[in-house]
């Protein structure tokens, strides 16, 4: 097992103990889904693609690519942001 495999599991653990978040305590990306009109992303690191059609976000995880048609970005913020329009897909890439 890796030394990242190894960090990953106490942090988990952690947060069960203390009964934190995961999403805080192991700097998980939280995407909220609101029907097909709307996708709140919790700490990103960026926006590295934006055309109303196409949206990639950076993450810990990756980049986050959400696909549709009139995609704005609403609100941005250092660990937030907000993205409207007729979203078709949301998914994480390689």
């Amino acid at each position: 097992m890796s030394w990242n495999d190894r960090k990953k599991q106490f942090q988990h653990r952690v947060a069960n103990i203390l009964d934190i978040p995961r999403d805080l305590m192991m700097d998980l990306p939280k995407i909220v889904l609101l029907g097909d009109v709307q996708v709140v992303i919790e700490n990103h690191r960026g926006i590295v693609v934006y055309t109303s059609e196409l949206v990639k976000v950076n993450t810990t995880l990756g980049e986050l690519e959400i696909t549709g048609l009139d995609l704005s970005l609403k609100n941005i913020l250092p660990d937030e942001l907000m993205l409207e329009g007729k979203i078709k897909s949301v998914a994480f890439t390689s």
